[in-house]
């Protein structure tokens, strides 16, 4: 059984992906999906999947399914991570003051689930001036019907 089919086995029989343990989602996430999205950890930079990626669609949370992100919201911010100068509804992200590392900044988690997604700074383009900067391992992405 692939890892995706388990996960979604899973989440189904576990109604509410925020109160599932962190015990709980070590067994059906990829480990490096873990790190990030449970640990707080991050990529390399210039390294994630979707770093570079340009295709038409959605960027949805790895863990949950949670839609995130809409492609026409990404921006190349050369910061070494996808950009998105907004996130798909404002009940797709959590934010959170984080004073980790002698920085002050502003984590983003998934709305849904909780996973750990990346940060948000003030210095993205119009309209919102907001970069979101999140790690490709933790993004999974639809791409839009041709017909839409």
């Amino acid at each position: 059984m692939k890892t995706e089919e388990k996960r979604a086995g899973f989440l189904e029989e576990n109604k509410n992906p925020a109160e599932i343990s962190n015990e709980e989602w070590k067994k059906v996430l990829p480990k490096e999906v873990y790190h990030i999205a449970r640990q707080k950890g991050t990529e390399r930079p210039g390294t994630g999947k979707f770093y570079q990626h340009n295709e038409v669609g959605t960027y949805y949370c790895a863990v949950c399914g949670n839609p995130l992100f809409r492609s026409n919201g990404k921006f190349n911010s050369s910061c070494g991570w996808p950009s998105f100068f907004e996130p798909i509804s404002k009940d797709s992200l959590i934010y959170l003051e984080d004073n980790s590392f002698g920085m002050k900044r502003t984590e983003v988690e998934c709305g849904k689930c909780h996973s750990h997604l990346g940060h948000v700074f003030e210095d993205g383009p119009a309209p919102t001036g907001l970069r979101y900067c999140i790690n490709s391992v933790v993004l999974g992405f639809d791409k839009a019907n041709e017909e839409k």
